[in-house]
């Protein structure tokens, strides 16, 4: 049997990052993605309890559930850009000469750029596309859901150019160490 007080143990659950009540982090450009959430978790709720406890499920629920959590997604996703928490590679930059460290970041950077205003200017083109077509539930355009989602695709392009000039503007030592103390 493993024991519950053994070392390996203890070293995992101190590798867990402590959960606090701070936040501090939370600005007001976070605000519409917490908002979304919230309502997100009482549609969620409804939905199960009207169709587990009431045994007749309401049937808007399950697509404003749906929308919520692709608008979830890519609001939240406007924060991650925005603090640079983004998903990378990070097991580069552990191995790569500090020299390197801020042209690849830059790099990057500008991929991520193109990328989401390259994912604006689709989102564009698709809610064009659907201005006709209403939701089911809701007496609405489903083309608004993809302009939020242009919107915070803008947004995060903007972010993203932001974060450019700003590496660029540093030395490559104070990427170097901004990069490497993320990793601990």
């Amino acid at each position: 049997m493993d024991n519950p007080n053994s070392p390996e143990k203890e070293n995992i659950f101190c590798e867990i990052e402590e959960v606090t009540d701070d936040i501090s982090e939370v600005g007001p450009l976070d605000f519409p993605a917490l908002i979304i959430f919230v309502l997100l978790f009482f549609i969620v709720a409804l939905q199960f309890f009207t169709r587990y406890v009431l045994n007749d499920s309401l049937g808007w629920t399950e697509e404003i559930a749906r929308y919520l959590l692709i608008l979830l997604a890519f609001v939240g996703s406007v924060t991650c850009v925005r603090k640079g928490k983004h998903i990378y590679l990070e097991f580069f930059y552990r191995y790569l000469p500090q020299g390197l460290i801020k042209p690849i970041s830059s790099i990057v950077e500008l991929v991520v750029f193109g990328m989401f205003g390259y994912m604006g200017w689709l989102g564009i083109e698709l809610a064009q596309k659907t201005k006709s077509q209403r939701m089911v539930s809701l007496d609405l355009p489903k083309s608004v859901i993809y302009y939020i989602v242009v919107a915070a695709c803008i947004a995060m392009a903007i972010f993203a150019a932001y974060r450019i000039f700003r590496l660029l503007k540093m030395s490559a030592s104070d990427v170097a160490a901004e990069k490497l103390s993320n990793l601990d």
